[in-house]
C-alpha cells in the first residue's frame, strides 16, 4: 500500500479532475485535452458521446474542434476517429481489412453474426420505417415475418421494442438501437441510403416502396 493510500481515510473521494488547467498556457492546455479525449475513446469499448468527453476538459473547450485537430494527427494512421452511434470511436481504416483478415481470419469491425438476406431486408425495413410492428413487416413483404427472426435481430442487439402502436391489441412496434448504427458506421438515422442507392443496388423496389403506405409517410 503506498503512503497516500495509507493515509486516506475509508471514505475518502479522489481528488477531482482539474479540467480547467488554468495555470497552463493556451497551446499547451489545448494539448492536454487533446489528449485526455483520445485517451478515454481509446479506452472505450463503444463510442463516447459529448457528455462523456466534456468530463474531461474545460467549459469552454469546443469538443469538435479537438476531434478535427485528433484526425488531423492520425491521418497517416491504420486507424481513425469516427462519428458513429452519436459518438465517437477509434476504428482501423477499411483499406486495411485485407491485412487483418489474413492476420486473424475477419476483418476490422466484424464478429457479429452475418445475417441472412430476409433478416437484412427485414431489419432494413425496420430501419426506414421505425416504429413498425411485425405485422406491418408482414403486410410489406406478402408473408409472415416470424418471431425467430425477429429473436435474430434482437439477439444482435440490432433492433430492441419501441412504444405500443396505437393499433386494435396496441402490439409492439420495432426500432433499431445503437448497436445498429455503430455496427454499420453511422452516426444517425439521417446517414441511411436513399431509396435510389437501395435499388441501384438491387436490395429494394422503388416501385413497391412508393405503393406501402408507410413509406408515403416517410416521404412527407
Amino acid at each position: 500500500m503506498s503512503e497516500a493510500s495509507a493515509r486516506r481515510k475509508p471514505n475518502d473521494q479522489p481528488a477531482l479532475l482539474d479540467t480547467e488547467l488554468e495555470h497552463l498556457p493556451p497551446e499547451l492546455r489545448w494539448c492536454e485535452w487533446m489528449a485526455r479525449v483520445e485517451a478515454v475513446i481509446f479506452a472505450a469499448n463503444e463510442p463516447v458521446t459529448r457528455s462523456v468527453l466534456a468530463r474531461v476538459v474545460g467549459k469552454n473547450c469546443n469538443i469538435e474542434l479537438i476531434i478535427d485537430d485528433i484526425r488531423a494527427e492520425l491521418a497517416g494512421r491504420p486507424y481513425e476517429l469516427v462519428a458513429v452511434a452519436g459518438g465517437w470511436q477509434h476504428r482501423t481504416k477499411k483499406v486495411f481489412g485485407d491485412a487483418i483478415h489474413a492476420a486473424f481470419g475477419t476483418a476490422a469491425g466484424e464478429g457479429a453474426k452475418e445475417l441472412s438476406q430476409a433478416e437484412a431486408l427485414v431489419l432494413m425495413c425496420i430501419a426506414y420505417f421505425q416504429p413498425i410492428t411485425r405485422g406491418e413487416l408482414s403486410s410489406f413483404f406478402g408473408k409472415e415475418v416470424s418471431r425467430d427472426l425477429i429473436g435474430v435481430l434482437r439477439a444482435e442487439q440490432l433492433v430492441a421494442s419501441g412504444p405500443r402502436s396505437p393499433q386494435p391489441g396496441a402490439p409492439y412496434t420495432y426500432v433499431t438501437t445503437k448497436t445498429f448504427l455503430s455496427q454499420f458506421g453511422l452516426d444517425t438515422l439521417r446517414q441511411l441510403p436513399d431509396f435510389e442507392a437501395l435499388e441501384d443496388a438491387g436490395l429494394l423496389s422503388k416501385e413497391k416502396l412508393l405503393d406501402h403506405p408507410r413509406v408515403c409517410r416517410y416521404r412527407r
